[in-house]
């Protein structure tokens, strides 16, 4: 990419979280100049400090100094506060300018976002992302934009920089669409192996044993084997997303279906065996300790040999 376009491009970044930490590291590693939101956790921010980034106190502030706003935060509810709360993004945004939520959002709330943001001259786009905070901090992550095609064409070199995959899925609103059917597989995958392998203690087949059958045959992947590193190794930070987001993703699945009159019964059986470990207070543990919970509620020991 030139560097005229980089220097066109003025990058705000709100969310230094697990995955936005490695996503505004890498915009402003790869030459884009980048004002963030401060927060709390100093870890990260000093970090973009270091890196040449400029920290400001409000979103408001982000907004008066960016033609690209990212925002990388929990969900809908986050991210309307964002735009819409006191200092928000809509005091200070500039006409012609773009919001891009890489939130995993309510299709719902994103077209009323769209269409408010709209009227001001601000085009909103929506770029969920997958994979796992190591793949944000190598610049490999898979993004799926709901955008147009000139708007999306402007962004790709932005994209570029943090993600291996980009997939231009279609307009504003298809990107958070099928970031949540993503999920529902995803997640179903989890609530399954997750019962699976209760089952499989019940009979007396180990994790061991069962990961010998499954590993390397037609129903490996590369989730399969990101799950398990948790009850084989004990590996917390193989995934690390949260059973309450698990929950919120999965009640924005059933959102969807229902604004369409569709029947989910299987999305709604995974978003339960989720709820049931969020209910237990197990909400900030991570998707592969479901295992753990399901196996517990069962009577069968699934937590790991350091962790038995």
């Amino acid at each position: 990419m030139a560097n005229s376009t980089r220097s066109t491009e003025q990058i705000g970044f709100i969310g230094l979280g697990l995955m936005g930490h490695g996503i505004a590291r890498n915009i402003v590693d790869k030459g884009y100049p980048l004002t963030f939101l401060g927060r709390r956790n100093r870890g990260p921010a000093e970090d973009m400090i270091a890196r040449g980034a400029v920290e400001v106190s409000t979103a408001a502030e982000v907004a008066g100094r960016s033609t690209v706003i990212f925002v990388c935060v929990t969900g809908s509810r986050q991210v309307e506060d964002v735009v819409r709360g006191a200092g928000g993004l809509k005091q200070a945004l500039k006409p012609g300018s773009v919001v891009v939520d890489c939130s995993t959002s309510d299709p719902v709330s994103t077209m009323a976002l769209a269409a408010e943001l709209a009227a001001v001259d601000v085009t909103l786009v929506d770029a969920p992302l997958s994979r796992t905070p190591k793949e944000a901090w190598e610049g490999t992550l898979d993004t799926m934009v709901g955008a147009s095609d000139a708007m999306f064409a402007r962004l790709k070199p932005v994209f570029d920089t943090w993600a291996g995959r980009v997939v231009h899925v279609g307009q504003t609103g298809d990107g958070h669409r099928m970031k949540l059917l993503n999920n529902f597989l995803s997640l179903g995958y989890a609530a399954l192996y997750s019962e699976a392998l209760a089952l499989a203690g019940k009979v007396g087949i180990s994790p061991a044993r069962f990961d010998s059958v499954i590993r390397n045959g037609r129903m490996d992947c590369g989730f399969y084997q990101t799950f398990m590193r948790w009850t084989l190794e004990g590996d917390r930070d193989a995934h690390k997303f949260s059973l309450a987001n698990a929950v919120k993703d999965l009640t924005y699945l059933e959102s969807m279906a229902d604004s369409v009159g569709m029947v989910n019964p299987l999305g709604n059986a995974a978003k339960n065996a989720f709820a049931g470990a969020v209910a237990a207070g197990e909400g900030e543990r991570y998707v592969p300790m479901l295992a753990t919970h399901i196996g517990q509620i069962n009577g069968v020991d699934l937590a790991p040999p350091e962790n038995s």
